[in-house]
């Protein structure tokens, strides 16, 4: 029998991402302690596997798995997602004993360990407050962030609308075209793309509600922007089934063993 050709084979981290095991990065890391196996055999860095290959994974990589925690942060406006930039403070410099919430049912405890390699799982921009999810879990980050996600993020939106005799900024819910949240829910394009079709509602007469399935950078503001609104003040306030809360601005908590995305 002879071999599957190239084109049919698929990179062990990958396909260990793929069945939704882990991040490529942990797989990466798996496959050099050894505890990957393809059809019996330890697996090497960089194998390519064919379709039907028999994959085990060692229990010591999912007891490490459990130990890693998911932290929901309510991130104040001024602090960046992701690594610090132009002197701004990164987001996950808020996780720290005394910022932990009180009212975390979790009942977990904060130790220096859980920092090591806490990522942000998607972005909120400087300028904007609300949920912000920092993992350790590479199984979390690929199904908030992987091309392929469709978990939705609501957001609460206040916005003012540029009249020709000048910027509208209550009861803008009355004097903007109908036509134009049409347009905001399916109909926008951005980067030269189509975007996926988005809830978008008013929440209040100054006050959109929306609820996207994709994550461009700086999207919501761009949308706006694209039908005369502009982005007074932007909340996040949910991530698929896992709510903002009662969180207090600058403090998190832990993704309780009870809750799933």
């Amino acid at each position: 029998m002879s071999d599957p050709p190239a084109s049919a084979t698929t990179r062990l981290n990958k396909r260990l991402a793929e069945l939704g095991l882990c991040s490529r990065r942990e797989a990466d890391e798996w496959i050099a302690r050894g505890w990957v196996r393809v059809d019996g055999q330890v697996a090497a860095m960089g194998l390519q596997v064919a379709p039907g290959a028999r994959i085990e994974v060692d229990p010591r990589a999912r007891g490490q798995q459990e130990q890693r925690v998911t932290i929901l942060l309510h991130k104040p406006v001024g602090y960046v997602s992701g690594q610090a930039e132009d002197g701004y403070q990164p987001a996950a410099a808020l996780v720290q004993a005394r910022t932990h919430w009180r009212g975390d049912a979790s009942r977990q405890r904060f130790s220096p360990g859980q920092l090591r390699g806490l990522a942000p799982a998607g972005r909120l921009d400087i300028d904007s407050t609300g949920l912000l999810v920092l993992t350790q879990d590479g199984r979390v980050a690929r199904q908030l962030i992987a091309e392929d996600s469709g978990v939705e993020k609501e957001y609460l939106v206040r916005v003012s609308y540029a009249l020709p005799q000048g910027e509208l900024t209550a009861d803008v819910q009355r004097a903007f075209p109908r036509e134009q949240l049409q347009r905001l829910r399916h109909g926008l394009s951005l980067d030269g793309q189509p975007l996926k079709p988005a809830r978008v509602d008013w929440q209040n007469p100054e006050q959109l509600r929306f609820v996207l399935t994709e994550g461009k950078k700086r999207q919501i503001r761009r949308m706006c922007e694209l039908v005369g609104l502009k982005v007074v003040g932007l909340k996040r306030v949910r991530i698929g089934r896992v709510v903002l809360g009662q969180l207090p601005v600058g403090q998190w908590r832990y993704l309780g063993g009870n809750e799933a995305f």
